[in-house]
């Protein structure tokens, strides 16, 4: 049993991953209420996988690679999808994933330039993070129910737009420091 135990963190990711594509496919086609249901079996495979990960120490490499890509995933497809639809504004999307492009480019700089930095996660990365997901779960229960709410939906933009804007000048800082850091070394 132990041995089948140790997949299922992995499993569970991978189950995730299929998630966006039809996540997407379900908006597209107009089925709200199922794209809902989808988004939120992700966040609890998401929560259920961390926590057998960490709570029966059956995390591994590529568990620690596939999870952070299945939660991008889902973000892009649903940010991206939302956005083609007009649930979303283009913008917003575009600022989302400019911000993930910008972490995944200032990490691979970070390796070349074998700058001395920490790569995980910051505290206001998480923040953006939980704010872009209950975005887009406030969305998909507008879409899904047909609530009317211009003002909650206008704030929850710029709310999640102010999250992503301070998730990407706390990594841009922290690269910045540790590429200061190295001007040091090297001077």
């Amino acid at each position: 049993m132990s041995g089948l135990l140790k997949h299922v963190p992995n499993l569970l990711t991978g189950m995730r991953l299929a998630c966006a594509p039809a996540l997407a496919m379900l908006l597209a086609s107009g089925d709200d209420r199922a794209a809902l249901g989808i988004f939120a079996f992700a966040g609890l495979s998401d929560a259920a996988d961390g926590f057998l990960a960490k709570r029966f120490n059956l995390a591994t490499t590529f568990g620690r690679f596939l999870d952070p890509a299945a939660d991008k995933l889902l973000m892009l497809a649903s940010f991206v999808t939302l956005a083609v639809l007009h649930a979303a504004p283009v913008w917003l999307a575009a600022l989302v994933i400019a911000r993930d492009v910008a972490i995944v480019a200032g990490i691979l700089l970070a390796r070349i330039l074998e700058l001395p930095i920490r790569i995980e996660p910051l505290a206001i990365g998480k923040i953006s993070t939980a704010v872009q997901i209950g975005y887009i779960g406030f969305i998909l229960v507008i879409l899904s129910f047909g609530f009317d709410w211009p003002m909650l939906t206008k704030f929850a933009v710029y709310f999640a737009a102010a999250a992503t804007i301070a998730s990407w000048l706390g990594y841009g800082g922290l690269l910045l420091r540790a590429l200061g850091a190295r001007h040091s070394r090297i001077a």
